[in-house]
């Protein structure tokens, strides 16, 4: 399995209809813990491309970092990518793949069966009010995760605003190591939440009634055997 996580500048008061432009990505092996990670400043700093000179050459500097994730994506395609809400044209894969057509590039793209939501998941297992929102901080503060170099979606808008470009990608594998963290500990189901016992375990009468009507069939002869069976070790004994 493979975590994923990336920043970009704000694609929240634009008027442009363009997509945001991406400062870094990073991913990391569940099994293993290492990390790989792609980002402007060090693209910009290969090319001996100097901070103020970044925005200037943003372009190149963004298509050659998504070539290099793309290649890595390439390698990898066969994993199962965790992600945190990366779903749609403004925050996720279909994102990147975007951003890279516009610069000229030939991105891949992961089938769908490879792609992993642990947000949509927690819900799916705890309920919608395992957590208040911002989500990710909530669970964060409450399973007493360090937020050393996380950065929230508006102090990232800000950073790029600021070209504090270092300062995205450490927040950035930040983020991957935090996924990580919490999908371990769902796997070990020692993930703290707000769900109280009922919702945690699934049981939920309006769920039991709900797939009993649903394959009334099967239940009703499941009912049937079940009393047959009662019977049959009566008359036996």
């Amino acid at each position: 399995m493979t975590e994923v996580y990336y920043s970009c500048e704000s694609f929240y008061d634009r008027d442009d209809g363009r997509t945001p432009r991406v400062t870094s990505i990073c991913v990391r092996n569940f099994a293993s813990g290492q990390t790989s990670s792609f980002s402007i400043h060090k693209i910009a700093e290969l090319k001996k491309i100097s901070n103020e000179e970044i925005q200037e050459k943003y372009d190149i500097l963004e298509k050659e970092m998504l070539k290099e994730f793309f290649e890595y994506m390439q390698t990898y395609k066969n994993h199962i990518w965790i992600h945190w809400n990366m779903r749609d044209i403004n925050y996720g894969f279909q994102a990147l793949e975007h951003r890279f057509r516009i610069l000229k590039g030939t991105p891949i793209s992961l089938e769908e069966s490879k792609k992993f939501d642990l947000s949509r998941a927690l819900v799916a297992l705890y309920g919608n009010a395992y957590i208040s929102h911002p989500r990710l901080q909530k669970l964060m503060e409450l399973n007493h995760i360090t937020a050393q170099d996380f950065l929230t979606g508006s102090e990232e808008a800000k950073a790029f605003e600021e070209k504090e470009f270092v300062k995205l990608h450490q927040s950035t594998l930040r983020k991957a190591d935090v996924l990580a963290n919490i999908l371990g500990r769902t796997l070990d189901n020692s993930l703290k939440t707000n769900a109280n016992w009922r919702e945690r375990h699934g049981l939920s009468w309006r769920l039991i009634l709900d797939l009993f009507f649903k394959h009334w069939i099967k239940a009703t002869l499941a009912t049937v055997g079940l009393i047959s069976a009662i019977i049959t070790i009566i008359q036996f004994v």
